[in-house]
């Protein structure tokens, strides 16, 4: 089967693809499933280009949608033709965390979906939303779980509440719908005004350029007539927290998802104990959380917004399309 691999130490010109044998049947408890879609994330584009250091030869990406094949002894959760999609932290199935790293992540700390087929354990995958392709499929895995695990799950969103999204890629989008769904009202952010007006068509009741309103905290509390938001989706990191932490409300709630600007920085301690801030880091979420999304999901029809799909040959290409931020929504890989 083909696969991609990355070369050690990393870099978009170290992307190999590559054949690999083809994975055998199912033992007891698996499943063989074939993937046919995998989608970018920051995540996958800082271990193709080494600022998250894997094993030589990793077969990269953290996403994988596709259809069972063949199942092992003991499975009765999935049967062959179900559409499945895997989860981002396998060993995760409910309740508090397991760990704080990635390396039981596929894509990172163990072999990923870019690839045509894999034998995994049954609850390394979920069932995909009925009417999904295996493209749409492919963008839950990190980006839709964890705006829904920031609002749903810790945020406890409520209808009438507001949402301050920063930026408009994957996660963001993800959020801006599911949002919009619960009866939100929601402001974005973004650096171009097309973009903007994209998120307009989609239900944003405010958008803010940061470039022309570099102080866009301050703007989002004047636009709340000072109230500050009650949800803040965190993506930037330390460039942009202390502003997010001015947008929000006394005793808000900010998602801690990004590191866009970096992974260290000065932290406004002061502000976030006057404003008893709840911040919290998220890193996506656990395979119980995928499953009630899901179920959301089919309850309200909501379907993710692709920007661009690349065939998995040309995966170095569609991380060089990332790079340059142009993407509204979920780049994807077709396998």
């Amino acid at each position: 089967m083909k696969c991609v691999k990355l070369r050690a130490p990393g870099g978009l010109d170290r992307l190999d693809f590559a054949d690999k044998e083809a994975p055998s049947a199912p033992g007891p408890g698996e499943i063989r499933v074939r993937i046919y879609a995998s989608s970018l994330n920051y995540h996958d584009y800082a271990v193709a280009i080494g600022a998250i250091p894997t094993s030589d030869g990793r077969i990269l990406m953290s996403d994988g949608a596709g259809v069972v094949e063949a199942i092992g002894d003991g499975v009765t959760e999935f049967a062959v033709g179900d559409h499945v999609v895997s989860c981002f932290f396998p060993l995760w199935l409910d309740g508090a965390p397991p760990h704080g790293n990635f390396a039981f992540v596929p894509g990172d700390g163990l072999d990923g979906y870019a690839r045509e087929a894999v034998v995994r354990p049954a609850t390394w995958f979920t069932r995909a939303p009925i009417g999904y392709s295996h493209t749409e499929a492919a963008t839950l895995t990190c980006a839709g779980l964890t705006a829904w695990r920031a609002l749903v799950v810790e945020g406890r969103l409520k209808a009438g509440e507001t949402v301050l999204i920063l930026g408009t890629g994957g996660v963001a989008i993800f959020a801006l719908q599911m949002a919009k769904l619960m009866g939100a009202t929601a402001i974005i952010t973004s650096s171009s005004d097309a973009k903007l007006e994209r998120a307009r068509a989609l239900g944003a009741n405010h958008t803010i350029n940061y470039k022309s309103e570099p102080k866009w905290g301050e703007a989002v509390r004047r636009w709340t007539g000072g109230r500050g938001v009650d949800h803040v989706l965190e993506i930037g990191g330390p460039g942009t927290l202390p502003k997010s932490i001015s947008a929000v409300r006394i005793g808000g709630h900010i998602s801690l998802i990004g590191i866009l600007t970096g992974t260290s920085g000065e932290v406004p301690t002061l502000a976030m104990m006057a404003k008893q801030v709840r911040l919290q880091g998220i890193i996506v979420g656990s395979r119980r959380h995928q499953q009630e999304m899901i179920r959301a999901i089919d309850a309200t029809g909501l379907h993710p917004i692709i920007d661009r799909s690349f065939p998995l040959h040309a995966l170095s290409d569609a991380f060089r399309y990332e790079e340059q931020a142009a993407h509204f929504g979920k780049i994807c890989v077709e396998v």
